[in-house]
């Protein structure tokens, strides 16, 4: 099993199917969501509009309510009325949680203290293609009230978890998918936070928003300077053995291995 939808993953509310299309027009893939994007009230409607709305499955992933949350079984039974098989599964916290999602392709959405610590046994199941994160929810569930100081980083706590789910997303050689960035106006915090998660290894970014789609596929995509870059350090390394300076800098086979990335990147346009 593969996952490879693009770097801009955006939230739909499921009971809102006059939004489906447009989404689905606007970013790399649709996170249609069963779960926090619907209220109480209207579960049932958003089920039903899964079913009779349907949009390109290979394209597309259904957030489900979390399997404690007594809203599970119905989004199933929902699912199983359409051709949807990637599923996010929210609130994940362990294996035996992920198996209830037999014939899925799982997207493990990490977002309490108990779906941090046992992250790495999740992404070792195979069903799992990929991994999420969710800071709100996290910090939530420590009793916290923010997951960002007041200069708008990060708390420690916060980070610390992002880089656990990166690195057993890594571990595992499954995706990694960073956390929704909540102050839509500020496309440039956004665009900033997005880079950092390119560079750090994440393979995609998910959204709330349509207008934050194009600031995650630019930081995403390579520069112009960034591409000519690891072209001619690639260039360079064909006529040396081993480790060689190049533009000042020591390069060796993980520089080269990163600049390969860049380029791999660089190729898949959106």
């Amino acid at each position: 099993m593969s996952f490879d939808l693009g770097p801009a993953l955006l939230f739909c509310p499921a009971d809102r199917p006059d939004r489906f299309d447009k989404a689905a027009e606007r970013a790399d893939a649709v996170i249609l969501d069963l779960e926090d994007a619907v209220a109480a009230g209207d579960k049932a409607a958003a089920r039903e509009a899964l079913v009779a709305h349907p949009l390109d499955a290979a394209s597309t992933i259904v957030r489900v309510n979390s399997v404690d949350s007594g809203l599970f079984e119905d989004d199933l039974a929902a699912l199983a009325r359409t051709d949807y098989r990637r599923v996010m599964l929210a609130k994940t916290e362990s294996v035996a949680q992920v198996s209830r999602l037999d014939g899925f392709e799982v997207v493990a959405l990490c977002e309490t203290a108990t779906g941090i610590v046992n992250v790495a046994s999740i992404a070792a199941v195979p069903a799992v293609v990929a991994l999420m994160w969710g800071a709100e929810d996290l910090v939530a569930s420590l009793g916290g009230t923010s997951s960002r100081d007041e200069m708008g980083r990060y708390r420690a706590v916060a980070v610390h978890a992002r880089s656990s789910m990166l690195l057993a997303a890594g571990a595992a050689g499954k995706v990694a998918i960073d956390s929704v960035y909540v102050d839509i106006p500020d496309l440039p915090g956004l665009e900033r936070e997005a880079r950092d998660a390119r560079a750090s290894g994440f393979s995609a970014t998910a959204c709330i928003h349509p207008s934050q789609v194009p600031a995650i596929r630019s930081a995403y995509l390579p520069s112009a300077e960034e591409i000519a870059s690891a072209t001619a350090m690639l260039a360079a390394a064909e006529g040396e053995r081993g480790v060689f300076r190049f533009d000042g800098r020591m390069v060796d086979e993980p520089v080269l291995r990163h600049a390969r990335s860049l380029l791999a990147r660089a190729t898949r346009r959106p």
